[in-house]
């Protein structure tokens, strides 16, 4: 039974990044209400800190989920005299044994969005972390081909009464996806909250083990599968994949406003744009899509560009046949490698603040 001693030894661990001091020592704690499932929190905080409330509302979430995570913690703040600000506070589920979670999205189908998650899952394992790769695409699952694993089938293990999913394992990536559960030939027909359940249980329910990145390769466009693993689960970053087509680039631009709604918050990495040339054997380039489409979204929403990949028909050849490009040693995968690199620079940068 969770009582206020509990929740002062919890935020006597967070520190007011301004005064270098924990809540409690700094007597800024100055109300708590517990309701049954419910916990209110008033915190006072110096103006300087005042500014990283967000950050110290982070930490504090952190340590009282250990405490009971089935409690919905509303944690207010004010800064001297100023009035008292809140903020409703959704509750995310704990995913401890994950480091990272990374979403790639696309405002269009048909980018090479999974083309680029299957990449950069495998590129993060090469520079030596433990990955797992989540098709989140329910609707049209492809991670299976592209693993050359789309006959095979994920096993089970009991825990209480619940069946947990361990994941097929594949080039050095432990994977998942809808393709793998359901037979391929038959159509996936729910509603938008059969599909918000469906990426719940893809994280909950298996067997992920320790990992530093948990790649999502999400569906096209604003879906509520969107909105269930932005609300509910901490997502390091995510990144846009678009080609320089207008048609792409309009859509892309609705996927990063949506990540940047306060209530589907979520740190941008950056932007990768696919398709952005071709390149003749004479190596002069042709802009079938169009030139620099990703890089003016990049400019306009100041957002940054993680890569840019040509086409090639060798990227498609290596996907239609489950080994995907960043394997081989060639022009194209080194860029994949750069992306990765990249991404993990961010993700540091990130969790550094």
């Amino acid at each position: 039974m969770i009582n206020k001693k509990k929740i002062f030894e919890a935020l006597s661990n967070v520190i007011d990044p301004d005064k270098k001091k924990d809540l409690v020592t700094l007597n800024s704690i100055k109300d708590i209400t517990i309701n049954k499932d419910f916990i209110s929190i008033k915190i006072i905080l110096s103006p300087p800190g005042f500014k990283l409330k967000e950050v110290i509302r982070r930490n504090c979430l952190t340590h009282l989920n250990k405490i009971d995570n089935s409690l919905v913690y509303d944690i207010k703040f004010s800064s001297n005299n100023e009035k008292i600000e809140s903020k409703p506070v959704i509750k995310k589920f704990n995913t401890n044994n994950i480091k990272n979670i990374i979403a790639i999205t696309s405002g269009k189908g048909g980018v090479g969005k999974s083309t680029i998650s299957s990449n950069i899952a495998i590129g993060l394992s090469k520079i030596g972390a433990k990955v797992g790769l989540i098709d989140a695409d329910i609707f049209g699952p492809s991670i299976p081909i592209m693993f050359n694993c789309e006959n095979e089938q994920p096993t089970y293990k009991k825990v209480g009464e619940k069946n947990i999913i361990i994941p097929i394992e594949q080039y050095g990536i432990k994977l998942l996806s809808m393709g793998l559960l359901i037979p391929k030939e038959k159509a996936i027909i729910w509603r938008g909250p059969m599909a918000s359940s469906a990426m719940k249980q893809l994280i909950l329910d298996v067997d992920w083990g320790n990992l530093d990145y948990l790649i999502v390769d999400l569906p096209p466009g604003t879906s509520d599968i969107h909105i269930t693993l932005s609300q509910n689960f901490s997502v390091s970053g995510s990144i846009i994949v678009t080609t320089p087509q207008k048609v792409s680039t309009i859509d892309a631009e609705k996927a990063i406003a949506m990540f940047n709604q306060e209530n589907t918050k979520v740190p941008i990495l950056g932007l990768i744009q696919n398709m952005s040339h071709f390149k003749t054997e004479e190596g002069k380039k042709h802009f079938i899509f169009g030139k620099n489409g990703g890089k003016e979204i990049s400019k306009k929403m100041s957002i940054d560009m993680l890569g840019d990949i040509p086409i090639d028909s060798r990227i498609a050849d290596c996907s239609d046949n489950g080994y995907p490009i960043i394997l081989k040693n060639n022009d194209c995968s080194k860029l994949f490698k750069n992306i990765c690199h990249n991404i993990k620079d961010k993700i540091t940068k990130i969790n550094s603040k």
